[in-house]
Parts: C-alpha cells; sequence; structure tokens
C-alpha cells in the first residue's frame, strides 16, 4: 500500500461472519512484544494487531468488558485486504 492510500476496513457485519478467533500470541520476531492475532473459520491467520495499541484504544474500559472491547475494536477495523488472503 503506498503512503497515500486510505486504509480501508470491512463493514463490522462483513467482519463478523469471516472472523472466527482473535488469540493473544508472543510476537515471534520481538520478544516480550504481544500482538493479538485474527483467525479465519478455516484456522487461517488473517492479520494482527499489537496488544498495546488495541488496549490503549479501548482503554479505560471495565474488566469484565475488556474482551468484549478488544473484540469489537477489532472487528471494526479489519482491513478490506484480509478478503484477498
Amino acid at each position: 500500500m503506498s503512503g497515500t492510500e486510505e486504509m480501508r476496513f470491512l463493514p463490522y457485519e462483513e467482519a463478523v461472519k469471516i472472523v472466527a478467533a482473535i488469540q493473544e500470541e508472543e510476537d515471534v520476531k520481538r520478544p516480550d512484544h504481544r500482538i493479538l492475532t485474527v483467525y479465519n473459520h478455516d484456522d487461517k491467520e488473517l492479520c494482527w494487531f499489537d496488544f498495546e495499541e488495541v488496549m490503549a484504544a479501548v482503554s479505560p474500559v471495565d474488566k469484565s468488558v475488556e474482551k468484549e472491547a478488544v473484540s469489537n475494536y477489532i472487528l471494526n477495523h479489519l482491513p478490506d485486504w484480509v478478503l484477498d488472503i
């Protein structure tokens, strides 16, 4: 993607249909760094999000709804290029 091209996101309703799981994982390239990996229903990795950036975007949020807030954030920010995977 060029520096002038705007990131486009899938509509929430479409993202919900293709995302099966969001897993917090260790970044294999950077020790002590966490990522949130997004998988489809075929258990194929679609993309990942920086854990700290997502947490900063949804904070402050009550711990009882944190998981839901993270899921909603990711489902609203799933790049449209995941359809090409």
